[in-house]
């Protein structure tokens, strides 16, 4: 299928009705065709208040050409929705893949949706998608029953197609079932769903759908929409976030042939028909910005923050820390970091506005459809419905395409000038203006007894969030605090947000660095430490497999080998980790040579997906651990573009193998995020065990592994 953007119900929509309409014309306008309208549920009370009480969330449209169109508020950023969630649509309904029309991420026609981000599409948007789907192919067997005047019961479906199960030469195609009718049935949620024995598509490894558009360059992003008439927006920007503008000389820019300048109070925006003209014309402004003086970067962040903390709160507690404290004969008191690391997606943050009538059309590279639509039509005054978003692919996100700010700019500027505008972030304004995940550092206090069982656990997280923060492991006294709960905060200078597995990195680096250095000390191979503190049977299944897959023997560390390990759990999936890799001890350079990671992330909608972003995730996870380090001076970000800060390279990439743990049985879990949070713990692991350096601080760059190798 070519998948492009909402192109598919556009043009079906244009073709019929002759423009544009929305969800609501178009279930009254649709004529023939069998309608499946589904609620996502009374839980989710926020995605009700946003419909109407007669309008159901979504739906799909089984068309007269027996064509399946699905709309959903999700969008396609890479994570491969596209593909799995229509094979939960086709293997419910019984009809090909190839039949199933994913239309996302389009505030006209598409179900309200709060974003794409948490590893939330499957497990969350997935069921409800599939009782749909149940409730369409029940439809379909009535329609089929009475057409064929057999009873219901004698009916089966495969392929599009209803037919007699005694005699399959009588059916009738779905297409046929759906002509010349008009049919909308609300999903009941009674008709049971498949168990995983009838799957034909579920758990298969199906090729990404949107493959070959990618691959060809045929795939369309915010970037490609080309408007008649539109200009490019190059915005001024002071050199830090606090920066206040104090004069401004606009006349030199305003020289430069075809310019536009637009302007409202400090918000000043120069237009032009060519990208690089107007780059050329920002150059020439002349403006003076005044900043507050400040004494934050990167190396007196951390005592900014701790003083910055307030009271916190406990996440998890169990039995009494002083009596733990008591009952250690061995006490590890241990301080770990991380720094700001970037988001850093192949396309920046881009937007295309146009408003005619009134009406704003948004095509954005965005996580958040209806939160762009809510933001742009709070800045321009105007409401909600008079604001369509259209997402194109969007090129990476990883959280830090949550918020429009490109397409509330992009708006603005349309409005001001009258014409069509782009706004694409250069690669400085993405590292000046993106979220970042926060800096943040984690204090762990626990204690062996004299049978080295662990009986004390009292950790802090601070700023990073209580995400991954439990303490996985059976502790009778422990408890998990968060200084502040959640990873955003004030204290910070520059914008943070969320980043793939918000928080979780930090936690696991934390967490399976202090299991290490008590395993250690205690004399004991990490794996077995871990095993003996784990009631858990899914993370011991998890820890088991990789550790099979990899080979693993067990030796006490450092052992000089090179192994780490780590387990962990995230999005709803269960996660073990192991590394292999060498040291330079001169340089203080670490090569990872291999990669191992099992999960267990329930049914596995495509197992080939599934293998893409646990690789994805390994290889976005070298960064952090190794590299990727924001600089800053107060608000002002020093890092521009690439040549300062550090991305995992194609030499890095060390040999990766997956395992998926079978578990067709229980609901399907999140695949985004589970495989990056454990990287920084199983590369700070396996240094330690080639060396015997400890390393405290994420990212374990050189001259870090150098300092450890030091200190031994």
């Amino acid at each position: 299928m070519a998948y492009d953007e909402s192109k598919i119900f556009r043009e079906m929509a244009e073709s019929i009705f002759g423009s544009p309409i929305n969800r609501r014309e178009f279930l009254a306008r649709s004529g023939g065709g069998i309608l499946i309208l589904f609620s996502l549920g009374d839980t989710l009370e926020a995605m009700q208040r946003r419909s109407l009480p007669d309008d159901f969330n979504a739906f799909l449209r089984i068309g007269q050409d027996g064509r399946v169109q699905c709309l959903t508020g999700k969008i396609e950023m890479g994570q491969g929705v596209v593909t799995s969630l229509g094979m939960m649509l086709a293997d419910e309904l019984d009809v090909e893949l190839e039949k199933v029309d994913m239309v996302m991420g389009d505030t006209d026609v598409c179900p309200w949706d709060a974003g794409t981000w948490g590893s939330l599409s499957t497990r969350a948007f997935g069921p409800s998608l599939r009782a749909a789907g149940a409730e369409g192919r029940q439809a379909l067997k009535e329609l089929a029953s009475a057409q064929l005047g057999i009873p219901i019961d004698r009916i089966a479906t495969a392929n599009g197609i209803a037919y007699d199960k005694q005699n399959r030469s009588r059916k009738v195609s779905y297409a046929e079932l759906a002509k010349g009718k008009r049919i909308e049935r609300k999903a009941s949620g009674k008709v049971p769903l498949k168990k995983p024995s009838e799957f034909r598509i579920m758990g298969t490894s199906v090729p990404r759908r949107d493959s070959e558009e990618k691959v060809t360059g045929q795939a369309r992003y915010a970037g490609d929409i080309q408007i008649p008439g539109m200009l490019y927006a190059r915005i001024l920007r002071g050199p830090a976030l606090d920066s206040k503008l104090v004069s401004v000389d606009l006349s030199a820019a305003q020289a430069v042939e075809g310019i536009q300048v637009v302007r409202e109070g400090d918000f000043i925006a120069l237009l032009h028909e060519y990208p690089d003209v107007a780059e050329d014309a920002l150059k020439r402004v002349d403006a003076t910005w005044e900043t507050p003086p400040t004494s934050l970067n990167e190396e007196t962040i951390f005592d900014h923050l701790l003083k910055s903390a307030g009271e916190g709160t406990a996440t998890e507690s169990k039995g009494d820390l002083n009596e733990g404290e008591t009952a250690s004969a061995q006490l590890f008191d241990h301080t770990y970091y991380n720094h700001y690391v970037a988001h850093a997606p192949m396309e920046p943050h881009t937007s295309v506005a146009r408003i005619e009538e009134g009406r704003v059309t948004i095509w954005a590279a965005t996580q958040s459809p209806f939160g762009t639509q809510r933001d742009v039509a709070r800045e321009l005054g105007i409401d909600e419905k008079n604001v369509h978003v259209l997402t194109p692919f969007v090129g990476g996100g990883f959280g830090g395409k949550g918020v429009g700010r490109q397409s509330v700019e992009a708006a603005r500027i349309a409005k001001l000038s009258g014409k069509p505008v782009q706004v694409a972030w250069t690669r400085k304004e993405e590292f000046q203006y993106d979220t970042f995940r926060p800096a943040a550092l984690m204090q762990v206090k626990s204690g062996l007894d004299a049978k080295n069982n662990i009986v004390l656990w009292d950790y802090t997280v601070f700023y990073a969030g209580q995400r991954g923060s439990d303490s996985t492991y059976d502790i009778p006294n422990m408890q998990v605090t968060a200084r502040p709960r959640g990873w955003t905060s004030d204290a910070h200078p520059v914008a943070t947000g969320a980043w793939r597995a918000p928080g979780a990195n930090s936690n696991a680096f934390a967490r399976e660095s202090q299991i290490d250095i008590m395993a250690a000390k205690a004399g004991i191979d990490p794996f077995e430490f871990r095993m003996k503190h784990l009631s858990n049977e899914k993370l011991k299944r998890v820890m088991t497999s990789a550790a099979d897959k990899f080979g693993y023997t067990p030796a006490k560390a450092p052992s000089g080998r090179g192994i780490g390990m780590a387990i962990g759990a995230d999005a709803g999936t269960w996660v073990a980790s192991f590394a292999e890799v060498d040291v330079d001890k001169k340089t203080g350079g670490v090569k990872v040579k291999r990669v191992v990671c099992a999960q267990d992330m329930g049914l596995c909608v495509n197992p080939r997906g599934a293998t893409i972003q646990m690789e994805g995730c390994i290889m976005m996870g070298l960064g952090y651990a190794l590299s990727e380090e924001i600089r800053f001076k107060g608000g002002q970000v020093l890092n521009e573009n690439f040549d300062t800060y550090e991305l995992p390279r194609f030499s890095w990439m060390p040999k990766i193998e997956t395992e998926i743990i079978p578990n067709m049985d229980e609901a399907p879990q999140g695949g985004g995020e589970p495989a990056i949070i454990l990287m920084g713990a199983i590369i700070g692991n396996a240094i330690f065990d080639a060396t015997g350096a400890r390393c405290f601080f994420m990212p374990l760059t050189p001259e870090r592994v150098l300092e450890a190798l030091k200190a031994i």
